[in-house]
């Protein structure tokens, strides 16, 4: 019997959150067991933001629409529909969605997101 090389992911693992945000990791610690890297699906809700993080991982950030801002070792950044970032592990980052309508974006990490990898500071 010939082994698949491949597997189609159509039950992503949803994260529970508390603030509005949808998480769908596809592939990563939560939903295959992958320690190498995450892939998630997120939507970010209008007023959104999270506290400012450390993480122990580099994470690339695609947006499919709306707006995200960053602020990454003190700059400020603001990425439209059709932009990409990559933060690189060990930078004090902070997420949020300051703006008007939601924003839907892809959100890539190596190795995989952990919540003990993040280091989020106290809000």
């Amino acid at each position: 019997m010939k082994q698949k090389k491949y597997f189609i992911q159509d039950s992503p693992f949803i994260v529970p959150t508390d603030d509005g945000k949808t998480i769908k990791e596809h592939f990563g610690l939560a939903s295959d067991g992958n320690a190498d890297i995450s892939i998630a699906h997120m939507i970010a809700p209008a007023g959104w933001s999270e506290p400012f993080q450390t993480p122990d991982f580099d994470e690339y950030t695609f947006v499919i629409r709306g707006k995200k801002q960053f602020i990454v070792d003190g700059d400020t950044v603001v990425l439209e529909a059709g932009q990409s970032i990559k933060i690189q592990k060990n930078t004090r980052v902070q997420y949020s969605n300051p703006f008007i309508e939601d924003c839907e974006y892809l959100a890539i990490c190596l190795p995989a997101f952990s919540i003990d990898a993040v280091n989020r500071e106290d809000a």
